[in-house]
């Protein structure tokens, strides 16, 4: 009953997803669907620890409700991530 539900709130795009945004590699990775946040925060631990066995650094992990059209976005062109533009417009002068 639960696998339905899911796929439910997937199409509605309304399921929980463990987003991991790492600097090295530049990478996005989505992790889910999942029914509840409790549910994604319980498995997300499992999905960093792996991220960081395979040697992946800067590892920003958060929880909520999407529907990704691609499970890993793989950032190619070498452009900052989000928290980096984030930091760099945090330094400009007013």
């Amino acid at each position: 009953m639960k696998e339905v539900l899911i796929k439910i709130l997937q199409f509605l795009g309304l399921a929980f997803w463990v987003e991991i945004i790492t600097d090295n590699p530049r990478c996005t990775y989505y992790f889910g669907p999942f029914f509840s946040d409790k549910d994604a925060q319980v498995a997300k631990t499992g999905y960093v620890e792996d991220l960081e066995n395979e040697g992946a650094q800067g590892i920003v992990v958060s929880v909520r409700r999407c529907k990704p059209s691609k499970l890993t976005l793989f950032d190619e062109l070498g452009e900052p991530s989000e928290r980096e533009k984030i930091h760099s417009l945090s330094r400009q002068p007013s």
